[in-house]
């Protein structure tokens, strides 16, 4: 150790810390914290189901306490089970799907506690009030857990919009671009899932196919049923995937090289030329923002590196996989970037969560004179199985120039 370092080490009321003090101090502080979310995740539906005066016989109160407790201790080890580097995909099923249940109990109990501190100043409802509050918030809660079961594990619907590009040559006029992002093949084992949304491309008729990125949590090998359906998917014009932020947790650069087995185009910091009708577009794609930080050799977001040779004058499709990389994309004059990773918010109201660190939740925005940004909810879901008032979607981009029909929306 350095005498700088060593210096840095002593306390003024104390004697010299140890390197090993450090990490513990680290893990302790993150132990709490994690035991203060879940804390605050477990009380309100824990109170407002069972403790909050609904008077439910006495063994109904001591067994929803119990689950409760068992899921506050037990969780953390299920996570850690599931999502480490020798992974369980049970553990990891039971954990996600447990988080999903209690993040809408805690939301709906919550709304619940509000409602019934209106009923009170009402003086409405009466000694069955807070019984009546408890049930409403466990029957809208399980409708809500079934549906957004159903609507996660589905084939998403097909959303689309016309994008007018100014630059965009006649020629290209139409341009189909079907945008798939965050398919997240993980625990609950999607391979049919992962076929029927490939036919469902196909039947598009797609000149461009993309897929902005978080293609799986796990790596390709664990993956590789999950993920060779893409295989399938037929494009007129090109095939183009990028990396998102979870790739970085599984081998990155195996699932670029995977990608390229199943016959897409890893725009790896790189780009690609599409020409019909005399006239060009250039789709580009950069590495997610997470990637420099991973400590992967080679990878990072690099747009000059993806742009390096194109013609300035053909206009310029962008593949990134997070909305807040769309500033570097307007100061290059970018004309379309597509990306995924908001999920939409996946499950009510974490849209809102999401808001404070992307610019955009979902759709389409624009960003600077020339830049537009198409912001996808993803086609399937991370961790658990749910999507409520967040649906999934196959997307087409149909790229219109500047002679063009009017956009549609669907």
């Amino acid at each position: 150790m350095s005498r700088a370092a060593a210096t840095a080490d002593v306390q003024s009321d104390g004697p010299p810390t140890t390197g090993r003090s450090r990490p513990r101090r680290s893990v302790a502080r993150r132990l709490a914290v994690l035991v203060l979310v879940l804390l605050v995740l477990c009380l309100p539906p824990w109170w407002t189901l069972f403790a909050a005066g609904a008077q439910w016989p006495w063994p109904v109160s001591v067994l929803g306490t119990a689950v409760f407790a068992a899921w506050l201790v037990g969780f953390p080890f299920l996570m850690v089970a599931g999502h480490r580097a020798q992974r369980s995909d049970r553990a990891a099923r039971i954990a996600d799907t447990s988080l999903g249940v209690v993040w809408v109990l805690f939301t709906w109990s919550v709304l619940g506690g509000l409602a019934d501190l209106v009923l009170g100043g009402l003086d409405l409802g009466g000694t069955g009030r807070a019984r009546a509050v408890a049930l409403a918030v466990a029957v809208v809660s399980a409708v809500l857990l079934g549906w957004g079961h159903y609507e996660a594990m589905r084939v998403p619907r097909v959303k689309r919009l016309d994008v007018r590009l100014p630059r965009l040559g006649a020629g290209l006029d139409g341009t189909r671009v079907v945008l798939l992002a965050d398919t997240h093949y993980g625990p609950i084992d999607r391979a049919g899932w992962s076929a029927r949304v490939a036919e469902a491309v196909n039947a598009l008729d797609p000149d461009v196919v993309v897929h902005a990125g978080d293609i799986a949590d796990g790596t390709p090998t664990e993956r590789r049923e999950q993920s060779a359906p893409l295989g399938t998917v037929r494009a007129r014009l090109a095939k183009v995937y990028v990396t998102g932020n979870h790739e970085y947790g599984s081998e990155a650069q195996g699932w670029l090289d995977r990608m390229a087995e199943l016959g897409w185009e890893p725009l790896h910091n790189r780009h690609l030329v599409v020409e019909r009708g005399g006239d060009a577009l250039v789709l580009a794609g950069v590495d997610d923002v997470t990637a420099e930080s991973s400590g992967l050799a080679g990878h990072r977001a690099n747009l000059d590196g993806a742009l390096a040779g194109a013609d300035p004058d053909h206009p310029v499709l962008l593949v990134a996989h997070q909305p807040k990389y769309v500033p570097q994309a307007a100061a290059a004059g970018i004309d379309l970037q597509v990306s995924g990773h908001t999920h939409g918010g996946q499950i009510w109201p974490f849209n809102f969560l999401v808001r404070i660190d992307q610019p955009v939740v979902h759709g389409l925005s624009r960003h600077g004179a020339r830049t537009q940004l198409y912001t996808s909810r993803g086609t399937g879901f991370w961790g658990p199985p749910f999507r409520v008032f967040a649906p999934s979607e196959i997307t087409v981009l149909t790229l219109r120039s500047e002679a063009g029909a009017p956009e549609q929306h669907s």
